[in-house]
This record gives structure tokens, sequence and C-alpha cells, in this order.
């Protein structure tokens, strides 16, 4: 959950020749398949697509990712550059301490990644349904890890076998300190 402060400003009310403060507000923001769920059921579209968003499709999804609930519609035009960096940079986040080894880069699919694709993989995996709410790029490792455990293990041929025994055998040596 991210948690970000929208900075209050002054105001001039003409009628009366008075100014106002409007107060900041404070706003908790989950980036997951909830946010994106919602996002997508009003644009009925893929959020995750390449293709650019609106400025309105952009504070449409920062609205489903609101938690904080009676938030007045006018707080949203008083996003500061650093709250939409803070969002920015809570979107792009990994939230994992898990890596992949991945030798060779993996082709792009060419599937269309949707709330809904989400919600089959977590039930084809028997994730539980709560899960939905963990940010989204961990909830993607954990798909991800299903994914590699449930994968048959990848054959080595002869020259990948020889490099590993190489580069074992070379550990071990300079963990004993022998030369051969």
């Amino acid at each position: 959950m991210l948690t970000i402060i929208v900075p209050g400003i002054d105001l001039y009310d003409e009628a009366n020749a008075v100014f106002t403060t409007a107060e900041g507000f404070v706003l908790d923001l989950e980036h997951s398949l909830v946010s994106l769920s919602k996002w997508e059921s009003i644009y009925e579209k893929p959020f995750l697509s390449s293709e650019t968003k609106t400025d309105e499709e952009v504070f449409a999804y920062i609205k489903a990712m609101c938690i904080t609930t009676n938030i007045p519609p006018e707080v949203f035009s008083r996003f500061s550059k650093e709250n939409m960096e803070q969002i920015n940079k809570y979107i792009d986040a990994k939230m994992s301490a898990t890596w992949f080894n991945e030798e060779k880069p993996q082709k792009k699919t060419q599937e269309i990644i949707t709330a809904e694709l989400i919600y089959y993989w977590m039930v084809s995996y028997n994730i539980p349904i709560e899960f939905q709410h963990w940010h989204l790029n961990r909830l993607f490792t954990l798909i991800k890890i299903f994914n590699v455990k449930n994968s048959p293990p990848k054959k080595m041929n002869r020259s990948e076998i020889l490099a590993r025994n190489r580069e074992l055998n070379a550990q071990r040596k300079a963990t004993i300190g022998t030369a051969g």
C-alpha cells in the first residue's frame, strides 16, 4: 500500500472577497488485481497493454487504486509532480526479493493479459483469492514461481553439462584452496 499526501491549496472566493484554504488530503493507494479489474470494467480494454493511456485513463486508474473512501473530486486535480512520481515508483516497484535465473531471454508472448486471465492463473494454481490485494508485481512473481516449479526440468545438452561441471569444480577448488 502507498500513502500519499495531496497538498492543500489557497483559494480565493471572489463573491465574498475571502481567501480560504483547502487542506491537504491523505490517500491510501493499492496497485493490485482489484484495482486493475475495476479499471478494466470501466474501459473494457486491457490495462497492461502497451497502448498509451490518456490522462483521463491514468487518473481513472489512480481512482481505482484508492482504498481511501469519500474523496472529494477536486483532490485529484491537486496532485503534485511528486505525488505522480511516488505513484509511478510504487507501480513499477518489484515488491519481492525473488529473482529468476534466466539464461536465455524469454520470448514475448502475444497473449493479452487481462484481470480475468490473472484470476484464471490464481484459480489454476490454487492461489487464495485474498492475494488479489497484493501488489500486482508481487502477485506476478508468485504466479511465475508456480509456473517455474510446475514445469519439467530443462534438459541440458552435453556442452552445458560440461560447462556446469567446470564451474562447479572451479568453485570447489577455490573453496578448498587447492590447484587440482
